[in-house]
């Protein structure tokens, strides 16, 4: 319910569609189960999944995701992006993501920036801006990129550079 109070007024109660609302998202990123659960007792995974349902609840045009996934298994990281990009298609919504899985973001992102040192090092089209070279410059990595048939996905594989 955190992530409703901006629309509450001051000294209000939570209405019937702010609960309609929290209960969709909590059901839709299987946080349901925990409802009745304290922070405490959530292990770091269902915390994130808690921390990611509150930002979905706040039904903004433009929701900004800081290493979301962070202690998430594959399975629910998997879950919460399609869920989020499912927003992107069907609602309009925009998303700006920090991520460091590089895989992942190539996954799920129309457009990416690889930045070193506080600049810009490339930005555009996922499949124009995942190149070896940029990947080799940002990472210190040696790799390649492709489409990878079976993710539907542009992806990477590296390894560190010979010295």
């Amino acid at each position: 319910m955190m992530g409703r109070y901006p629309f509450i007024p001051r000294f209000a109660a939570p209405s019937a569609g702010d609960h309609q609302r929290v209960r969709e998202i909590m059901a839709a990123t299987g946080i349901w189960p925990l409802r009745g659960a304290l922070v405490t007792e959530l292990s770091g995974g269902e915390r994130q999944r808690v921390v990611f349902a509150r930002a979905l609840a706040q039904d903004t045009r433009v929701l900004l995701l800081d290493e979301a996934t962070s202690n998430l298994d594959i399975g629910h990281c998997l879950d919460l992006l399609a869920l989020t990009a499912g927003a992107v298609r069907t609602a309009g919504k925009t998303v700006i993501a920090v991520f460091q899985n590089v895989n992942q973001a190539a996954a799920f992102c129309d457009r990416l920036v690889f930045k070193k040192a506080g600049g810009v090092v490339a930005h555009g089209a996922t499949g124009e801006v995942l190149r070896a070279e940029t990947l080799g410059e940002v990472f210190g990595v040696s790799a390649k990129a492709s489409f990878d048939a079976f993710s539907g996905a542009h992806q990477v594989a590296f390894r560190k550079a010979a010295a």
